[in-house]
C-alpha cells in the first residue's frame, strides 16, 4: 500500500509521535488513520511525545568496556527525576545504550546534529555516485535522499537499529521507555573511545 505523506503528516499531528514511527504505523495498518493511532498508543509512542518537552536534568553518567579492555564508552542519558535515574528499568536502559555506542559507533546522538558541510559533502557525492546511471535529476534527488537516509542510520544513534532488536531504531527504543517509565528520557552525549586510536 501506497502511503502518501500527508497522511503521515496528519498522523503525526494527531499524536506528535515521528514521521518514521507513523509511516511504520500506517503501512501496518493499511492506512486506517484510527487503528494506526491505535497502533502509536499500545507501542506507548503517541504518549511518549507529549512528554519529550518536559526537562530532563537528572539522569546517569554510564561507563561501558567491551572486547577485553580494547573499547569504552561513555555515555549521559537523561530524565526528569532522581528517583528514576535510580530505577532498575532506566539503568538498564543506560548500559544498553553504552553498548549500542560501542557496538555500532555512532558519530552523532541525532540526525540534527550532523554539520551542514558534512550534510552537504554526502549528499554531493550520492549524486556524483548516480550521476553515471543517466537517471533524471528528479530521480538522483530521490536516490541522494535514501542515501542521506542510510547514512543517518550508520551514524546517528537514534536512527541506528538496536542491537539487541534489529527491528527497532534507538529513538523507538528511547520512546517505548518514556512510556513504561513515564517520564522524559534524552540521551545528552556519548564518547567512544578505541585503543590506539585518536589523540
Amino acid at each position: 500500500m501506497n502511503i502518501t505523506s500527508k497522511q503521515v503528516g496528519d498522523l503525526r499531528e494527531k499524536t506528535g509521535a515521528g514521521m518514521m514511527d507513523c509511516k511504520k504505523a500506517l503501512v501496518e495498518t493499511q492506512g486506517d488513520m484510527e487503528k494506526a493511532i491505535d497502533y502509536l498508543r499500545k507501542k506507548g509512542i503517541a504518549s511518549a511525545s507529549k512528554k519529550s518537552g518536559r526537562a530532563t536534568k537528572e539522569g546517569l553518567v554510564q561507563s561501558y568496556i567491551h572486547a577485553g579492555g580494547k573499547v569504552g564508552v561513555l555515555i549521559e542519558v537523561n530524565c526528569e527525576t532522581d528517583f528514576v535515574a535510580r530505577n532498575e528499568k532506566f539503568q538498564e536502559l543506560v548500559k544498553d545504550l553504552a553498548m549500542q555506542v560501542a557496538a555500532a559507533s555512532p558519530q552523532w546522538v541525532a540526525s540534527e546534529q550532523v554539520p551542514a558541510e558534512i550534510l552537504a559533502k554526502e549528499k554531493e557525492i550520492a549524486i556524483e555516485q548516480m550521476k553515471a546511471t543517466g537517471k533524471p535529476a528528479t530521480v538522483l534527488e530521490k536516490i541522494a535522499e535514501g542515501k542521506m537516509n542510510k547514512f543517518f542510520e550508520e551514524n546517528c544513534l537514534l536512527n541506528q537499529a538496536f542491537v539487541k532488536d534489529p527491528n527497532k531504531t534507538i529513538d523507538q527504543v528511547i520512546k517505548e521507555s518514556i512510556s513504561t517509565i513515564g517520564e522524559n528520557i534524552s540521551i545528552r552525549r556519548f564518547s567512544r573511545f578505541v585503543l590506539g586510536e585518536g589523540l
